[in-house]
C-alpha cells in the first residue's frame, strides 16, 4: 500500500485495499452482478477468517442475560489504517477474541498473543484512548465485574481494571467513551440494566400464559431499576464514579443503549439513553460534566401518542442535512422504531412519515445503524433483530430468531424503502441477532456489518452493493494520534453538506468504526472538507478526490508515522 503525502495539511492518503471483489467507482452498467435483484451483503464470515460463536447458556431455567447479550467491536488497535474485530464471549469456551485485519480484510485471531481475552460473561463493550497514548484501549461491561484493557501500542494489552477504577460489578451493556467535562480526555458513561443477580431469579411465563410449565425469560420490570453510571478521567486513565456528582444517579432506569452527539449545540457532548419499557432519557450536557434529565422537555423520550417502548439499539446521524444530529431507537415486534428529527428546541416524531412504521414493526430490533450503504448521498437502515420471548408457532429450531431488516434510503425526500429480497438477507437463515458492528473492514469504501448472535455463528457481511457510488473515508485523529472522538466533521458535496460526529458507540452493546464515511453518489471529489476539533481549533481541506482513505490529524499533533 503506498503512502502519500498532501502538503500542507500534512493529510495521509490510504489507497483501497487489495483483494476488493468490486471498484466501487464503476458504473452498475459495467458490472457482470448488476441485476435488479443483486444483493447488497454477502455473509463472508468463514472465508474471512471470523468464526466465532457467542454461547449464552447460564442455567437450564431461562435467566434475563441470556437472551441481551452478543457485543462486538471495531478497532484498529495496531493503527495500521485497518480495523480489527474484537468479540465478546459469554458463557463459551475461550474467552473474548481479537481477531487482527491482515490488511485485506481477512483476519487472524491474536488473542493468546495479545492478551486482550477476558473470560467473564460479556455483555457491551466501547473503544477509546483513556490514558493519552494513542493507542485504543477497550472497555468490556460483563456481568459482573466489568475490565478495561489498556493497549501498549506494541500488539498487547494488560488487564488495568483495578488500577483505573473500572472493575465495579453490576450488569453493564452498551457504553461510550467521550469528553464529559471538557478537560480534554476519555470519559465513560456505562448504561446498566436491572438488578440481577443468580440468587434474585424470578420464574416467568413464557407466550402460553394458560401452560403453567411454559417459561420464558422475563419483563425488566420484574426487577428493580438501577442507575447507569458516568466515570470522570483525570488525564492519565485513572477514572472516578461521579454519578452522584454529576446528577446521572438521579434517576434510574432499564438502559441498553446509547448515543453521544451535541444535540442543543452549545459546544458539549450530551447523552441519550434507551430505556426498555419505561421512558427514554436525554441528558443535557452543562458543559463541566454534569447533566439535567430533558428527555420529557425535548419530547424525545416516547413516541407522539405517549408511548413509552422498549428502547434497545440507537443510532445517531443527521438524517435530513440541517447540520443537526438526529436520533433513532428500535424497539419491541408490536412497536414501531421511534425517528427523532433535531428541530434545535425539540426532536420531532417523523416515524410514520419515513414509512419506517409499517416495516419495523414486525421485528424485535437490536442493533441499529443508519449508514450510507450504497454510496449515494442519502442514509439507508439496517436493524439486527430477534425477540426476546419464544414464539412457539415459529418452523425454526431457534423459536427467538429473526430475519435481519435492511431499507434503502429515499432519495426523494426523508423516508425508507424496502429493498428486494432485502438485499440478500432473505436468503440468509434467521437467526437471533444482537450487536451489529458497522465497519468498512476491506477499506473499498462499502460499509459492512458484523452482526453477532446468539448461540449461533457470528455473520461478516461483506458489502456487495453492485452500483456503489464515490466515498470517502476521513480518519480523524487527535494530537495524540487517537480518534479525534468528538470531532465535528463538515463534507461539502454537489449534493449539500453532510455533517457528522466522530464516535464509536450507537447500535446496541458495540463500537462501531470510528472513521467517518461519506457517501458522494456521482462526484468524483468533496468540495471542502471542514473538521471543528473538540478544543475549538478549525481544520478546512480544498477539494478532495473521492474514493480514498483520507487521514487528517490535529494540527497541534505529530504527523502521522512519527509514532
Amino acid at each position: 500500500m503506498k503512502l502519500h503525502w498532501w502538503m500542507p495539511a500534512a493529510v495521509l492518503l490510504l489507497a483501497p485495499g487489495c483483494g476488493d471483489e468490486s471498484t466501487p467507482a464503476q458504473t452498475a452498467a459495467s458490472r457482470p452482478d448488476a441485476t435488479p435483484n443483486a444483493p447488497w451483503f454477502r455473509d463472508q464470515s468463514a472465508q474471512r477468517g471470523v468464526t466465532f460463536t457467542c454461547d449464552t447458556y447460564l442455567h437450564e431455567a431461562p435467566w434475563m442475560p441470556e437472551i441481551c447479550v452478543g457485543a462486538a467491536a471495531a478497532i484498529d488497535f495496531n493503527d495500521d489504517g485497518w480495523q480489527d474485530l474484537y468479540l465478546l464471549q459469554a458463557s463459551g469456551e475461550g474467552g473474548n477474541r481479537l481477531l487482527r485485519n491482515r490488511g485485506d480484510g481477512t483476519f487472524e485471531d491474536v488473542t493468546a498473543e495479545s492478551g486482550a481475552g477476558d473470560s467473564g460473561y460479556g455483555s457491551g463493550v466501547a473503544v477509546g484512548d483513556v490514558d493519552g497514548d494513542g493507542d485504543q484501549d477497550i472497555f468490556v461491561a460483563n456481568l459482573g465485574d466489568d475490565v478495561l484493557l489498556k493497549n501498549h501500542g506494541d500488539g498487547t494489552f494488560t488487564d488495568a481494571s483495578a488500577s483505573a477504577g473500572l472493575s465495579a460489578p453490576g450488569w453493564g451493556t452498551s457504553s461510550s467513551f467521550f469528553d464529559a467535562d471538557g478537560d480534554g480526555d476519555l470519559d465513560l458513561f456505562v448504561c446498566r440494566y436491572i438488578e440481577w443477580s443468580p440468587e434474585g431469579v424470578l420464574p416467568c411465563l413464557g407466550v402460553n400464559v394458560g401452560d403453567m410449565e411454559t417459561r420464558d425469560y422475563c419483563k425488566p420490570s420484574r426487577y428493580p431499576q438501577t442507575p447507569d453510571v458516568l466515570y470522570a478521567n483525570d488525564g492519565t486513565g485513572r477514572f472516578t464514579d461521579v454519578s452522584e456528582a454529576s446528577g446521572i444517579a438521579s434517576v434510574t432506569g432499564y438502559g441498553l443503549g446509547i448515543g453521544t452527539a451535541d444535540f442543543d449545540d452549545d459546544g458539549d457532548v450530551d447523552m441519550f439513553v434507551a430505556n426498555d419499557t419505561i421512558p427514554d432519557r436525554l441528558w443535557k450536557n452543562d458543559g463541566q460534566g454534569n447533566f439535567q434529565e430533558t428527555g420529557f422537555a425535548m419530547a424525545c423520550d416516547r413516541d407522539n401518542s405517549g408511548l413509552a417502548k422498549a428502547g434497545m439499539g440507537v443510532s445517531v446521524a443527521d438524517l435530513d442535512r440541517d447540520g443537526r444530529p438526529d436520533l433513532i431507537v428500535c424497539n419491541l415486534r408490536g412497536e414501531s422504531d421511534s425517528l427523532y428529527l433535531n428541530k434545535g428546541t425539540h426532536f420531532q416524531d417523523v416515524t410514520t412519515r419515513a414509512g419506517l412504521s409499517k416495516h419495523s414493526y414486525h421485528y424485535t430490533r437490536f442493533g441499529l445503524g443508519l449508514v450510507d450503504f450504497d454510496n449515494d448521498g442519502v442514509l439507508d437502515y439496517f436493524s439486527a433483530n430477534g425477540a426476546v420471548l419464544a414464539d412457539p408457532d415459529s418452523p425454526l429450531d431457534d423459536k427467538y430468531a429473526h430475519s435481519n431488516l435492511l431499507l434503502r434510503g429515499s432519495d426523494t425526500g426523508l423516508g425508507f424503502e424496502a429493498i428486494p429480497e432485502m438485499g440478500g438477507l432473505d436468503a440468509m437463515t434467521p437467526r437471533t441477532s444482537r450487536g451489529a458492528v458497522f465497519a468498512d473492514f476491506n477499506n473499498d469504501g462499502g460499509m459492512d456489518i458484523l452482526v453477532m448472535n446468539r448461540d449461533a455463528p457470528a455473520r461478516l457481511l461483506m458489502n456487495t452493493v453492485p452500483d456503489r457510488g464515490h466515498w470517502l473515508l476521513l480518519d480523524v485523529r487527535d494530537p495524540a494520534g487517537a480518534p479525534a472522538i468528538g470531532a465535528r466533521v463538515e463534507v461539502q458535496t454537489p449534493k449539500g453538506t453532510i455533517t457528522d460526529t466522530v464516535r464509536t458507540d450507537s447500535s446496541y452493546i458495540a463500537a462501531r468504526d470510528h472513521r467517518v464515511h461519506v457517501g458522494l453518489a456521482a462526484a468524483e471529489q468533496a468540495d471542502q472538507i471542514r473538521v471543528i476539533w473538540p478544543d475549538g481549533t478549525t481544520t478546512e481541506l480544498g477539494p478532495t478526490k473521492a474514493d480514498q482513505v483520507v487521514r487528517i490529524p490535529h494540527p497541534g499533533g505529530a504527523a502521522p508515522g512519527s509514532r
